[in-house]
């Protein structure tokens, strides 16, 4: 294993560019003007700290802010939405999913949806990468009995791996950050581990960023009850049945799984997602 010191530099550095990207929009004071705050041509306030989102209050009013922005530097807002969307996987931060519905919020159901299976699956090769060269040691002396298990279930797929892996990430036996570092030890190939999580994450990710595009539209009740809201929803609903059912099938007949591992994924004891 590599010296950390090397780990550290990178991860300095990375966290270092997004904050100097973020600090580079003008802040708001106290409490962030919303959208419907402003009046035409008036600006936010000074003194606005731009944060990952921990709730869905925090998400909206990001959102409105980012919005208001993506008026005048639409280039600059993407660019800043593609770093920190990059700098959570790359380092294996939980909360990928609020970033999905800003993306849906900001950049709409198709082009969201483009942006966060590719930065999904760049984000998760880098942070891959990354695994190998400083974390292999430290995944395995932490985690062994995980690691242990989940090497058991890939030797056993060796044969149809990249099927496993898109069973992985549609039924996730383990987080899916946790399959991110621990697929290096598992000696999986980095194209299959690519493309698996870009095919893999398309239905989570469109339901995330369908959510955004949804709430971004929405102004009262009516507009939840609406055909054209109730036919989105539906058609989210589709989706996300449509490929897991497919996978599920394919695994009764081609995969060695257990019959557990066929219903709702569970580690330790307790669900997880």
């Amino acid at each position: 294993m590599r010296s950390p010191t090397g780990f550290f530099l990178i991860l300095g550095a990375s966290t270092f560019y997004l904050y100097l990207l973020s600090t580079s929009l003008r802040p708001t004071r106290g409490r962030p003007a919303t959208l419907s705050h402003l009046q035409p041509g008036e600006e936010p306030e000074e003194g606005r700290e731009l944060k990952f989102p921990s709730d869905l209050d925090e998400l909206q009013e990001l959102a409105e802010y980012l919005q208001f922005y993506k008026r005048e530097h639409p280039s600059y807002v993407l660019l800043l939405f593609c770093s920190a969307y990059l700098y959570k996987q790359c380092f294996a931060i939980p909360g990928s999913s609020f970033l999905n519905i800003l993306a849906g919020a900001l950049f709409g159901p198709w082009l969201g949806l483009l942006l966060c299976c590719t930065l999904t699956s760049m984000g998760a090769t880098c942070c891959y990468l990354l695994s190998s060269a400083f974390g292999k040691q430290f995944v395995v002396y932490y985690f062994p009995e995980k690691v242990a298990m989940l090497q058991g279930k890939v030797e056993e797929n060796r044969s149809s791996l990249f099927f496993f892996l898109l069973f992985l990430r549609f039924f996730p036996m383990t987080p899916n950050w946790f399959l991110n570092i621990t697929s290096p030890v598992l000696n999986i190939p980095i194209a299959q581990f690519f493309f698996s999580i870009l095919i893999g994450l398309i239905p989570y990710n469109f339901i995330c960023v369908q959510t955004g595009a949804i709430l971004s539209q929405i102004q009262s009740l009516d507009d939840i009850f609406s055909w054209s809201t109730l036919f989105k929803l539906l058609a989210i609903a589709v989706v996300a049945l449509i490929p897991g059912t497919l996978i599920k099938r394919f695994s009764h007949s081609h995969l060695k799984l257990d019959k557990t591992d066929l219903g709702i994924p569970h580690i330790n004891g307790r669900k997880t997602m």
